[in-house]
């Protein structure tokens, strides 16, 4: 996590075994084995199969971390959505090795928080022991490990135990402006701090049940303001159920497959009541929005004819749409002259 309220600077589809079975799923053990809680073990088990996560993005120069979940030897890491949003420069280190890559987003749920990154030219790394989070209970001993300390610092280790299941917390991101609900995380007394997101909550089996996302010091639990000093995370089956369906390329309204559209426009997060469109704050010199003319002050007022008055609509709108897309942007200069122009997207920052 970093320092913005998701934490880090925070509808699944149902596949068919034929469309599964193109790429071997990321799968469970049959059961877990209770025991007492025993944080070295957990430490033993989990930390090294994490990695520390250092994003960066050059055209904004901001830089982030946050941590991963590493589920296959060769470098798939399982991670928020919110670290790496933002980011066109992403490094891995591994907890175990200390050996750095560079890493590529395969695809992400943005409403679900979860991202799966493949480390290049990964091989051999430890993979994460993977427990059923179905069978979490309340009251129940629990760890998280992260990377609030920063890359190349000892990981934090915040004990607990589960305090809620099925919470739902709105989600606000100060990079777009966008918010969401997310819902059905658990709920543990670990006192998650920046740098701990797409980290690991463990349980007495040194199992991963969850991945960390968000503490409320961060966000709005239920609609209020409520201080530090618990911790939430996303269940790790459906952060399974997530990543399956991106390596097997399959892309829906919920999951966007391969790198992010950029139109190179930075947003009026919060326009006027009652106002028309999306306001336009600046621009990234040569990007496909300066070179269609617009400009700092122009309000964008539809995209393929659909209406956008938020940022929320101009996320959803990304997500749904790669590099070398060709679109139909119509804006307001600030006089009020309409105009229209086709706009190719190009490769950029994951949105």
């Amino acid at each position: 996590m970093a320092p913005i309220r998701r934490a880090h600077r925070a509808a699944l589809c149902v596949l068919s075994a034929l469309l599964l079975a193109l790429v071997a799923p990321l799968t469970l053990p049959t059961s877990a084995q209770a025991a007492p809680f025993d944080p070295a073990l957990a430490i033993a088990q989990v930390e090294p199969t994490l990695v520390q996560i250092t994003t960066m993005n050059d055209f904004q120069g901001v830089i982030g971390n946050g941590t991963g979940i590493v589920v296959s030897p060769d470098g798939l890491v399982l991670t928020n959505h919110h670290v790496v949003q933002g980011a066109n420069v992403i490094r891995a280190t591994s907890v175990a090795t200390g050996q750095g890559f560079d890493a590529d987003v395969v695809g992400y749920a943005r409403s679900d928080d979860i991202a799966l990154l493949r480390l290049r030219g990964a091989s051999g790394l430890p993979v994460a022991p993977l427990g059923d989070s179905n069978t979490v209970m309340l009251g129940e001993p629990v760890m998280t490990i992260g990377n609030a300390n920063g890359t190349g610092a000892a990981l934090t280790h915040e004990t607990g135990e589960i305090t809620a299941l099925d919470r739902t917390i709105e989600a606000e991101d100060e990079l777009t402006g966008s918010s969401h609900a997310l819902g059905g995380l658990i709920e543990s007394s670990t006192n998650l701090r920046s740098g701990d997101s797409g980290g690991a909550l463990v349980n007495s089996a040194g199992q991963v049940i969850g991945m960390n996302a968000a503490a409320t010091v961060n966000f709005r639990l239920d609609g209020q303001v409520t201080p530090g000093g618990q911790g939430f995370a996303i269940p790790i089956n459906r952060v399974l159920d997530v990543a399956n369906q991106i390596r097997a390329g399959i892309p829906s309204a919920e999951v966007h497959i391969g790198p992010s559209a950029m139109l190179g426009i930075g947003v009026d997060a919060n326009p006027r009541r009652g106002s028309r469109g999306l306001p336009v704050r600046s621009l990234l010199r040569g990007g496909p929005a300066d070179v269609a003319g617009l400009r700092a002050g122009d309000i964008i007022v539809a995209i393929d004819g659909r209406p956008i008055s938020s940022a929320n609509d101009l996320t959803s709108m990304l997500d749904a749409r790669y590099p070398g897309d060709v679109i139909d942007v119509a804006w307001l200069q600030p006089n009020g002259v309409p105009r229209a122009a086709k706009v190719t997207l190009v490769p950029g920052p994951v949105t």
